[in-house]
């Protein structure tokens, strides 16, 4: 690999849990850059990152931002990501299209743990990576404490850049372990060299020699020098250092604060020599060089006054304005710096930019001026975990629920919407609470659509225990042609999971042909709502005698006639409710493991036993049956007993027979909601 800087345009995604100070380290970056004249917060509303609306009401991150600046003559793109668990796949769709990622946690042992998801990510995803330990001014406890729980969660070895100096129990500087130069920190202002004070050279040579222990792991010579105790070439270490990093056998790591401007501008230069050129990535996602234009659309939005627009990395040849990409011509070329954008005749390869117009275009795809273009990876698409039943506040609202609905969509494919026909609802699914109630303000904020919001109704279902023969007739006369219509039926229970069954058995001709399907129809019609209130099934009907009249009757009387048979007969048959039971597979760090039977067992689950997570070390996959009705908010709970970590994924298994004082209570409500 060339020793030479890397060139071109490059982005970084910045990545981490909520709290860690990405957006304060956004903004420290970006002043450092001399991208913005001061620094914003989000306290005061006027940072670059989470600049929506969302965002400020919630003072968090809620959706990517793009800014892109320019350092020491390096155009760098950074990809500042929401930091909430429940918005994950936002992060997952940016990663798709980054030459590296900083990883910002804070100095804090017990909060490793948040990092998990992000870092298996990236580790799957193949994406250079450094870890900046921000807020280090606040941190308490030893610096090997952290860097501990950090590698208990990060699959590849850590390699620690930069040692705190201590003045009392404050963090005042660090050394740069690679240049063996002490630095104190100064608020707001760079750095000074300072002399390494006697009592920390000892636990700084301790520490540097622990570094190159790990980079000697992939280099048989420096190998050989640290065997022989010779001390390597700074050169050396910082090109070992680089290439260990790009090809991600090693995280670096790197200590600072975001909010007093400490360790911003070591990072920049980090970024601006380590983080490989554009043509690593473009080869690492399958895109060949050449001249042909070639793009991903990592992002989504609906602006109010600029209208769609597709945040892309130009991964190969020059995207112009105008150019026609899959057969939609690009109407404007945008650079990003958060809510600000900046024309541009043409973007080159290494570039994230924002293109106008592109109606048909939806988030993860490939774009391309040419005909054969094959599609490039997508991020991988999780699934839901939480839903809501939504409904317009206003009924006047309804027609226009659809379209807004499907924008936001658009801005978020982790959000889907179902009517559910169970249970005659509109069903909004994501990954959390929070992550809904985000598309309802973006409902409300950006189409002026409010809907109100509702645990979704569990389709129970009803079945009987016993059968019954039943007679059912329909007769009436009012001059002229009257009605008639005379059946009997036999109704018995079938095995669970069969549905519903109807045979004839007429004969002699007892009810003529013509008639029994709309004894069928009539029968049929009253499933839809047994003697609970539910829907039936695992039922069969045998119509096995009947009689008619030549003038008076007609489908319409035979129907009703089934209708009557069944309203009589059901409720001799011993109706039972139904409830679905899910094959739930929870996945969480085995040491929740414990907590997460009891939550099952505390749920009315039946625990099926327990895997290693295949992938994944030192995480369980714990399998369990769980009635659905307790699974609506079992990932808010399940999140909590996990620092966030917890996840899971259901199937549908099978119906389950539910009665006692549970059973009734919910028949109870049915009939109450559905007399109103």
């Amino acid at each position: 690999m060339s020793e030479s800087k890397p060139q071109g345009p490059r982005s970084i995604a910045l990545i981490g849990p909520y709290t860690s100070g990405k957006t304060t380290l956004l903004e420290s970056l970006l002043h450092a850059c001399g991208a913005t004249g001061r620094k914003g917060t989000m306290k005061d509303g006027n940072a670059v990152g989470d600049h929506g609306q969302e965002a400020r009401e919630r003072q968090m991150g809620t959706e990517l931002n793009v800014a892109t600046c320019s350092f020491m003559g390096d155009q760098l793109t950074f990809l500042d990501c929401p930091g909430s668990i429940e918005l994950l796949q936002e992060t997952l769709n940016t990663l798709v299209g980054v030459d590296a990622a900083v990883v910002v946690c804070e100095a804090d042992p017990s909060k490793a743990l948040a990092l998990s998801p992000m870092l298996k990510a990236l580790e799957d995803m193949g994406i250079p990576r450094m870890l900046f330990v921000n807020k280090i001014d606040k941190a308490a406890g030893a610096v090997s404490d952290l860097i501990d729980a950090l590698q208990q969660v990060s699959g590849t070895p850590l390699v620690l850049r930069h040692m705190p100096l201590l003045d009392g129990e404050t963090v005042a500087g660090y050394v740069d372990l690679a240049s063996e130069r002490s630095y104190v920190y100064r608020s707001h202002e760079p750095s000074e060299v300072r002399e390494l004070p006697d009592e920390a050279k000892d636990s700084v040579e301790a520490a540097r020699y622990q570094m190159l222990e790990t980079l000697a792991d992939f280099d048989d010579a420096l190998m050989e020098k640290v065997l022989e105790e010779e001390s390597p070439e700074k050169q050396e270490v910082y090109r070992n250092l680089t290439q260990d990093f790009q090809q991600g056998l090693i995280v670096p790591v790197l200590l600072g604060a975001g909010e007093t401007d400490n360790g911003t501008f070591r990072l920049l230069k980090a970024l601006r020599h380590e983080v490989p050129e554009a043509s690593v990535a473009a080869e690492r996602v399958g895109v060949k060089p050449a001249g042909t234009c070639v793009a991903q659309v990592l992002k989504t939005f609906h602006t109010p006054h600029a209208g769609k627009l597709s945040v892309a990395r130009v991964w190969s040849g020059t995207l112009k304005d105008g150019v026609t990409l899959n057969d939609s011509r690009v109407a404007g070329v945008m650079q990003l710096l958060g809510a600000n954008s900046t024309k541009q005749a043409e973007a080159v390869a290494g570039e994230v930019v924002a293109l106008g117009r592109l109606e048909e275009i939806t988030t993860g795809m490939t774009l391309s001026d040419a005909k054969d273009v094959a599609a490039l990876p997508r991020a991988p698409q999780l699934e839901p975990v939480y839903q809501l039943a939504i409904r317009p506040e206003k009924r006047d609202d309804e027609v226009k629920m659809s379209g807004a609905l499907a924008r936001v969509v658009d801005e978020d494919p982790s959000i889907s919407f179902e009517h559910v026909e169970a249970t005659h609802e509109l069903v909004l699914r994501g990954q959390g609470d929070i992550h809904l109630k985000l598309a309802c303000d973006r409902l409300r904020n950006k189409y002026g659509l409010s809907v109100a919001t509702s645990s979704p109704k569990v389709p129970y279902k009803e079945a009987i225990r016993k059968g019954v023969q039943q007679h059912g007739r329909h007769k009436k006369q009012s001059g002229g042609h009257g009605q008639f219509g005379d059946v009997h039926i036999e109704i018995k229970p079938l095995p669970r999971g069969s549905g519903f069954a109807f045979e004839d058995k007429i004969v002699g001709g007892a009810v003529p042909r013509q008639y029994i399907p709309a004894v069928e129809a009539g029968v049929r019609d009253y499933l839809n709502k047994g003697p609970l209130g539910f829907p039936v099934v695992d039922v069969s009907v045998t119509l096995y005698d009947g009689q008619y009249h030549n003038v008076d009757s007609s489908e319409m009387a035979f129907k009703t006639a089934g209708r009557i048979a069944m309203s009589e007969g059901m409720p001799q048959c011993q109706p039972v409710l139904l409830e679905p039971i899910l094959h739930v597979e929870i996945a969480v760090p085995n040491e929740f493991t414990p907590k997460v039977n009891q939550l099952v067992s505390s749920r009315r689950g039946q625990l099926l036993g327990f895997d290693a997570r295949e992938g994944w070390r030192g995480w369980d996959v714990v399998n369990a049956h769980l009635p659905q009705s307790e699974v609506h908010d079992l990932i808010v709970e399940l999140r909590s007993l996990t620092q966030g970590t917890g996840t899971y994924t259901y199937k549908f298994d099978r119906l389950q027979e539910l009665s006692g004082r549970l059973a009734d209570d919910i028949v109870a409500q049915h009939q109450e909601e559905t007399a109103h």
